[in-house]
């Protein structure tokens, strides 16, 4: 049974029988060959918080076909789910965001609470990471969306992840000319309808686009890094984003390094857009504000293969984690805070961004 043995799911491939499991911030040279599937928590590259990993697993069998079918999904009772930040907890760190913008401190601050709620089941029981995949794939297609789930009796590193990820945050791959091609897609702006994003939204997204080409550009050959598409607008399940696309060619000495991905992480990670601008003040004030890790919510999640990769921001994401009863499942929901935000609007953008896939992982009322 695939269960048993660990397996994973991302951009058309599926993948079984774990084999074993790698720190990517230790050993990023293992990458460069055979296919392996990552899973990267938002801590392991802000500096935020102690204990952030960024692992990868390799798996004996790699299909390009869909996963098998799954079980019927059981998830908690919608009223089960409780927040890190309650409404005036978060209202209040978008005022403290707002109050750093205007001391000069930072551009923007991405924002973000964990939602948690229990699980029945007998204790130690891991739940079907395909059937709650299932039922997002039918509920909430995404462009993005993976699951990887290695089970603890595998003996390997476990993990549990599922996620309906919109975001790219690293595609790279092999174009004519031997250039390594390295794009993201930064997604700023989020309302229900088209007419509903703002100027606020605009220029939220102006900013972490020059953030990500600035990213490249520590990667990428010089002149090559552009932005192909600014402020595009695509229509996903109950809501719209505002996304661009940034690409540059990867340069010849990250080629040559012997650890092109640990140059990538080292220059990209954690993204952009679940960051802020400037980065490096934004996590400072992140650490500050959320009072929990965000795990693999905000962090990445996808596969590498030969060289080539296919990254999402984890975000629209599960993970589930043992407590010794039937476990904790949790998703994290965020906004980005910028001097034009409102603390009630963003609060509401943070429900607007959970209230559909958590009502669809979540048993009827």
């Amino acid at each position: 049974m695939t269960g048993d043995t660990g397996w994973a799911q991302f951009a058309g491939r599926f993948a079984t029988d774990a084999v074993e499991c790698i720190d990517v911030l230790a050993e990023p040279e293992r990458l460069a060959t055979g296919t392996w599937f990552v899973v990267a928590d938002f801590e392991a590259g802000s500096g935020t918080r102690p204990g952030g990993r960024a692992r990868a697993w390799r798996f004996a069998q790699v299909h390009d076909a869909a996963a098998p079918s799954a079980t019927t999904w059981h998830g908690p009772p919608a009223d089960a789910w409780t927040s890190s930040m309650d409404r005036a907890a978060y209202e209040s760190a978008v005022g403290r965001v707002r109050e750093h913008v205007r001391e000069g401190d930072v551009y923007q601050a991405n924002v973000c609470r964990v939602l948690s709620a229990p699980l029945a089941g007998a204790p130690g029981a891991e739940p079907d990471a395909r059937a709650l995949a299932a039922r997002l794939a039918a509920g909430n297609p995404a462009p993005h969306a993976a699951a990887v789930h290695v089970p603890a009796t595998t003996g390997l590193d476990p993990v549990w992840v599922v996620s309906a990820s919109p975001e790219l945050y690293l595609s790279v791959r092999d174009e004519p000319g031997t250039r390594t091609v390295v794009e993201s897609g930064p997604i700023k702006g989020t309302a229900r309808t088209p007419d509903g994003l703002t100027e606020k939204d605009r220029a939220e997204n102006v900013m972490i686009t020059d953030l990500v080409r600035n990213d490249l550009q520590t990667v990428c050959r010089p002149g090559t890094v552009e932005v192909t598409s600014l402020l595009a607008v695509e229509q996903h399940p109950g809501l719209v984003h505002l996304v661009s696309r940034v690409r540059g060619t990867l340069s010849d000495d990250v080629v040559r390094s012997g650890e092109p991905w640990r140059r990538l992480l080292a220059g990209t990670f954690p993204p952009g857009s679940v960051s802020g601008a400037p980065k490096s003040s934004a996590l400072r004030i992140i650490g500050e504000l959320e009072p929990v890790p965000r795990g693999p919510y905000c962090g990445a999640v996808g596969w590498v293969a030969d060289g080539e990769a296919s990254l999402a921001v984890g975000i629209r994401t599960f993970w589930w984690a043992d407590d010794g009863t039937g476990g904790v499942l949790r998703f994290g929901t965020g906004a980005g805070i910028t001097w034009g935000s409102d603390p009630t609007a963003e609060w509401h953008e943070t429900e607007l961004k959970a209230e559909r896939l958590v009502a669809l992982a979540s048993e009827p009322r």
